[in-house]
């Protein structure tokens, strides 16, 4: 009896280690299951206006400003501005030494006197031997002189008309170099063209400048008009097609840190500023330069830093996602209905995709290259599971996409946290909550 008791323990002890361990083994699958669910951070659908913005880096400028160069060479004996001054049209800028201009024109005019007086000898030489050669026909009607005699008057009378004609030809040009030498002695006094602001002076009194009329010309300073400013900014060749004339800006100068400027797109360059003649590969991007008239009045400095950020494109109440919640994923089956379509005909074309085409091996090779590309995707909450969404995702701003396809109002997703969207996160994994993005669920 004692024997049967001590089995009868011993089989009671068996059957609850037995029990123990079992029940170890459920509580201990159980927590795992809950330690294996990825924690995340959700939001839901929601409708918003969206802006698309192009933002590009420059300089303010003035809108007109004129470089001064002078078009006769010399040494300047006046400079009487300074940098910074502010001028008036019409305000002397900078004389230069006229005293090589004034002999070319004293010599230009002498000229054009000694061929005056070269005109009124022709004119009394012409009107002399038109008198004599008329006398002398009459005579040669009456045949009191020969044939020959006659002659010689008239070819006296054709050279003295000729040699009219060439004292005329050289009055014209003796007029003519008067007039450009009085023109480049009128060159050496130079006013300004504009109100302004003397900018960039870079001659001083008793230099010698070059004149345009020869080659490039000296610059010796820039007037510009201080009251109308603009921002010339670089843009790349992937977002210059999304700029046009008339497209509104915000703009930002790192000298005015705490405001905001408005502003107009005014021009667009044709040509990129390191377009080439194409013989070459250059690793320099392409950049062409915008022009942005600014709205406000403001004390800007020319060459001032600016941040321009252009509105291309906006939408009205559309559906949008934080940019944060898609990522790529490989696409999966299931998940092709959402990209395009109603869902009856989605639910069908996956069907019909899923059946093998028999004997057209390269649709097959097709539809692996197809399926093994990554597409934009959004993670679905749904009873604690993600499900891989598809989407088509239109334009963006700072901190929202615009959704096309695949979403729809309302629908609860995965906005956080990066490592588990961007890694992490595969269609059916489970998810405990830690909180709702506060961006998803704000009013746009």
């Amino acid at each position: 009896m004692p024997k049967n008791n001590k089995k009868r323990k011993r089989k009671w002890i068996l059957t609850s280690v037995l029990f123990i361990t079992i029940g170890g083994s459920i509580v201990a699958t159980l927590f795992s299951k809950k330690d294996d669910a990825i924690s995340i951070e959700t939001g839901k659908v929601e409708r918003r206006d969206i802006t698309e913005e192009v933002v590009a880096n420059g300089r303010v400028q003035p809108v007109l400003q004129v470089k001064i160069s002078p078009e006769v060479s010399g040494e300047i004996i006046e400079l009487p501005v300074k940098e910074a001054q502010k001028i008036k049209k019409g305000d002397l800028l900078l004389r230069i030494k006229p005293d090589f201009y004034i002999a070319n024109r004293n010599s230009a005019e002498a000229n054009y006197k000694s061929s005056l007086s070269d005109l009124v000898t022709g004119n009394a030489n012409l009107a002399k031997a038109k008198a004599e050669l008329e006398r002398n026909k009459e005579l040669f009607n009456s045949e009191l002189i020969s044939e020959s005699v006659f002659m010689d008057f008239e070819t006296s009378f054709q050279i003295a008309e000729a040699s009219l004609k060439s004292s005329e030809h050289r009055v014209e040009m003796a007029q003519a170099s008067l007039e450009r030498s009085e023109e480049e002695l009128a060159k050496t006094t130079i006013v300004s063209p504009l109100d302004g602001t003397v900018s960039q002076l870079r001659s001083k009194l008793g230099e010698r400048v070059v004149g345009t009329a020869q080659q490039a010309g000296t610059d010796v300073m820039t007037i510009v008009d201080l009251n109308e400013m603009e921002a010339r900014v670089d843009i790349g060749e992937m977002d210059i097609v999304l700029i046009e004339i008339g497209q509104k800006a915000t703009l930002e100068v790192d000298a005015f840190r705490d405001q905001e400027f408005t502003g107009i797109v005014t021009e667009i360059a044709n040509a990129a500023r390191n377009a080439g003649s194409g013989g070459g590969q250059s690793q320099e991007a392409t950049r062409f330069e915008v022009k942005i008239h600014i709205q406000e009045k403001a004390n800007f400095r020319p060459g001032m830093s600016v941040t321009a950020n252009i509105e291309t494109r906006y939408r009205t109440g559309v559906l949008a996602v934080p940019i944060a919640s898609v990522t790529t994923r490989l696409p999966i089956e299931k998940n092709e209905v959402h990209q395009t379509g109603s869902e009856g005909e989605e639910d069908g074309q996956a069907e019909a995709d899923e059946k093998p085409a028999k004997n057209r091996p390269e649709k097959r090779e097709n539809k692996k290259e197809k399926i093994n590309r990554p597409v934009e995707v959004v993670f679905v909450v749904e009873n604690n599971m993600v499900r891989q969404q598809a989407v088509k995702l239109g334009i963006s701003d700072n901190g929202y996409f615009e959704i096309k396809e695949g979403l729809k109002e309302n629908w609860e997703i995965v906005t956080g946290g990066f490592l588990a969207i961007s890694r992490e996160l595969q269609d059916g994994d489970k998810v405990s909550q830690d909180g709702v993005s506060p961006e998803i669920v704000a009013a746009p």
